[in-house]
């Protein structure tokens, strides 16, 4: 199982950060061992001083594809979650000011908490999702998947120009604004189309 993530996909959270706008999706990735399951709770790890949340939508690929035209690159998944692209924001700045892979800021052990996955077709109106993150009750990020530059079907297609994609593998699809810093105590909670899925605690 691959984690694969989408930057830069919400124009929103591209000014917030004050990135460049992509012409094409930016991808980057995780290992598995970045997956944190069941709530359980995040500890925040002691090589940094900010770690940012960054609520997203995860769907599960469930056949093998390889140059998979976009028209049907919704036949590839049947179930979605929410997940959280914990950052390394202090260590990622300075990686990335000197022009190096930024892979620890992102990959590091429990950096992408993940809800349970729920069929895609209990929702009405799917592809449109709203999805929120609030901390200690305060709301932090509120996603629209209609302002995504790259529709689901899209990032599929373009990973599988240059990845198989497998049974099992994850797609992280990007963030809306409102990333911001965690801290010791807060409570984290995403709900997705109203439906409570995350809730965890930072230690």
């Amino acid at each position: 199982m691959r984690i694969f993530c989408i930057g830069r996909n919400y124009a929103e959270h591209i000014a917030e950060l004050q990135n460049e706008r992509p012409a094409e999706p930016v991808i980057f990735s995780k290992p598995d061992s970045a997956i944190l399951r069941e709530n359980n709770a995040f500890y925040l790890p002691d090589f940094t001083q900010d770690v940012h949340h960054e609520l997203e939508i995860v769907l599960k690929i469930n056949k093998l594809g390889k140059n998979i035209p976009v028209q049907f690159a919704d036949n590839y998944y049947e179930e979605i979650a929410l997940g959280i692209d914990f950052t390394a924001r202090d260590v990622q700045s300075k990686l990335k000011a000197k022009g190096l892979p930024w892979d620890i800021a992102k990959g590091f052990d429990s950096s992408a908490p993940i809800s349970k996955f729920v069929p895609k077709s209990q929702f009405p109106e799917f592809p449109r999702l709203n999805f929120n993150l609030t901390i200690n009750g305060e709301t932090r990020q509120v996603g629209d998947t209609t302002m995504m530059l790259w529709s689901f079907g899209e990032i599929i297609a373009y990973l599988s120009k240059f990845f198989t994609l497998k049974i099992g593998d994850l797609i992280f699809t990007g963030t809306p604004a409102g990333v911001g810093p965690v801290h010791i105590g807060d409570r984290l909670m995403g709900t997705l189309e109203g439906q409570e899925l995350l809730n965890f605690e930072v230690k």
